[in-house]
């Protein structure tokens, strides 16, 4: 009797069944974790910056509010970046000489502005308003973190579509008092389920169901 396979063949055909149904499987959970990871979503990454700003020595330390820097977060959907005239109102007097700050200097001695590494960075298709979500009551921590602890500021949370949407279909627990939307130590308190639902009433935000339609963000 002629054996036509080897004595490993069983083996081999048992591992290439099991192969068939299971690998597209692992490549799809493999593609999803990569998706969601910091790899893609560039969370908790610092990028470089042509001048070291510390937010947590010029808001933590120094108790800087951020509308000094950003003056257009509550009119426009641009945050806004500060001109080299808001730096060099304090670095005119002080730390006059400093090298980090070398940058700086020659900006304002050619007139030209500092090229900032944006941070937080959203697909072109996304829309988002800034002045919007700061009427509304959510505060700047709430998205960018506790910048008053960063030496340097990364991307806190991952930005992703899933992540916005979790807020847009339970906005109450994101929503401050307005004199706390600036204050980088606010606390929620304990019963902030309660508060926040009554702020969303207030300030007649839209329905989750409306929040989360396509045409909210893309436009």
């Amino acid at each position: 009797m002629v054996q036509i396979f080897r004595p490993g063949a069983d083996t081999i055909a048992r591992i290439v069944l099991f192969a068939i149904p299971t690998v597209p499987v692992l490549a799809v959970g493999f593609a999803y974790s990569l998706w969601h990871s910091p790899y893609a979503t560039a969370q908790d990454v610092t990028r470089e910056q042509p001048v070291p700003f510390s937010h947590e020595h010029h808001v933590g330390g120094l108790g800087i509010d951020c509308r000094y820097c950003h003056t257009s977060v509550e009119k426009a959907a641009f945050a806004g970046l500060p001109p080299t005239q808001t730096c060099m109102s304090c670095h005119s007097q002080i730390w006059t000489n400093a090298p980090m700050l070398a940058p700086v200097r020659a900006s304002l001695a050619e007139d030209r502005p500092i090229e900032w590494q944006r941070v937080h960075n959203l697909p072109g298709y996304v829309y988002f308003n800034h002045s919007v979500h700061v009427a509304k009551g959510v505060g700047c921590t709430t998205c960018h973190g506790p910048v008053q602890t960063m030496k340097l500021i990364r991307q806190a949370a991952p930005l992703t579509m899933g992540w916005c949407l979790d807020c847009h279909r339970n906005p109450a627990p994101s929503l401050r008092p307005h004199e706390a939307v600036f204050d980088v130590d606010w606390q929620p308190p304990e019963n902030q389920a309660e508060v926040g639902a009554r702020l969303a009433k207030e300030r007649h935000i839209a329905s989750p169901q409306r929040l989360s339609e396509c045409s909210i963000c893309h436009r």
